[in-house]
């Protein structure tokens, strides 16, 4: 019989991997440096072979990253079509710029959540990224 007094055990996800790293780095430290959007996660996928927990994590950073990326280059060119607008351009540009930037702030919430996550040894799915993580981390299996 169980011990009452005792705290329940971690859920799974939140277990520490087991899996050696082929870096000289606890894996928890490496994945959350892996979270640095895209280039983070490029050196880490690249460098790490073994660990699945901060594979996992690379390559949420590469496709988070790149999300990121292709959103700041189409509002780039977005805000440049505004402002070149006569008239109403620049109050267009100003508009469309505040939005962008609470878009670029919920991706650096996101970011740093996942951060957090992966240091306190937590798998943490980005929502639509995670899953494209895992499935091509373990192969194409979802």
């Amino acid at each position: 019989m169980p011990d009452p007094v005792a705290p329940p055990p971690p859920p799974p996800d939140a277990r520490p991997s087991a899996e050696p790293s082929s870096l000289d780095l606890p894996p928890n430290i490496a994945a959350a440096i892996a979270c640095v959007p895209l280039i983070g996660g490029i050196i880490f996928y690249i460098l790490e072979k073994r660990n699945g927990f901060v594979r996992f994590y690379a390559m949420q950073s590469i496709i988070f990253g790149g999300a990121w990326f292709l959103f700041w280059i189409i509002a780039s060119v977005i805000a440049a079509i505004f402002r070149s607008a006569p008239a109403v351009g620049w109050f267009l540009a100003l508009i469309f710029g505040l939005v962008a930037m609470l878009v670029h702030l919920a991706f650096v919430v996101i970011w740093v959540v996942a951060t957090v996550k992966a240091f306190t040894n937590a798998r943490w799915d980005i929502p639509y990224v995670g899953p494209m993580a895992r499935k091509q981390v373990e192969g194409g299996t979802a």
